[in-house]
């Protein structure tokens, strides 16, 4: 039996360049719990992969306030274009306030007072002691880590249920924890701490949804500790769906005071 040695070489270098090209594209695969040894890069990879992307999204949403003092409860008609605005409708039985926020301002007014604000995202910012961008608020809703995974710097910090990412250096205003999935790379949990005082924010996302192929939360949990008190907010989706077009109506009534904040 004669063995032709260049064919035997072409397939060689064949199965050679199939091997290395799936060694290099090799992923992290979903296990019950966290692997104790991994490639913090590819588990990047793997929660960009998981992360939520759409266009345009509409939802009812069930929102419950919540602090030492009194609970209250109210409906959101929420709408979101991707990258673009934020806008949202409050009712308690009828309406009582709309929001419109932008990559570049904040807008709202509210019924009872007749009040309403012009600025920017500061305001938000200065409620909760953070730094959030538009694009920041819109991952929050979407369940994705404020952070780009791809472009930041990890550490891992050691638990038994989930991969808990932090980013090392200490170029941010707040220290972000994010809290993941081993099985779906899905966020469970985002916290921040405000250095140099005794204020936390937690972000937990306690049920997803799949909806059209797109994964979303469906229960959020909203706790800021500011030293002393403690706030929740609950957000309940309990719509969603995504329109090929959205329409945001805002128009601030005449007769309203401004707020200076």
């Amino acid at each position: 039996m004669k063995i032709n040695l260049k064919s035997f070489s072409n397939v060689f270098i064949l199965l050679s360049g199939i091997l290395l090209f799936s060694c290099k594209s090799v992923a992290i695969l979903p296990t019950k719990q966290p692997l104790k040894n991994v490639d913090l890069k590819l588990l990047s990879k793997e929660i960009d992969k998981a992360a939520t992307n759409l266009k345009n999204l509409r939802s009812r949403v069930k929102v419950t306030y919540k602090d030492s003092k009194q609970k209250q409860q109210i409906t959101l008609n929420l709408r979101l274009e991707s990258d673009k605005v934020l806008w949202a409708s409050a009712s308690l039985l009828v309406p009582i306030a709309k929001v419109l926020i932008t990559p570049s301002k904040v807008e709202f007014y509210e019924k009872f007072q007749k009040t309403y604000y012009e600025g920017d995202i500061s305001f938000i910012n200065k409620q909760f002691g953070t730094d959030f961008s538009f694009y920041d608020l819109q991952n929050v809703f979407l369940g994705n880590p404020i952070s780009e995974m791809k472009s930041e710097d990890f550490k891992r910090i050691s638990h038994p249920q989930f991969y808990v990412l932090a980013p090392k250096g200490k170029g941010n205003k707040f220290k972000p924890t994010y809290f993941f999935e081993p099985n779906t790379f899905r966020l469970k949990e985002q916290r921040f701490i405000i250095p140099g005082t005794a204020q936390s924010l937690s972000i937990r996302y306690l049920k997803d949804q799949k909806m059209e192929g797109k994964v979303l939360p469906k229960e959020i949990e909203i706790s800021f500790f500011d030293g002393s008190n403690l706030i929740q907010i609950n957000l309940d989706f309990m719509r969603i769906d995504f329109p090929k077009k959205l329409t945001v109506p805002f128009k601030i009534p005449e007769g309203y005071k401004k707020l200076s904040l």
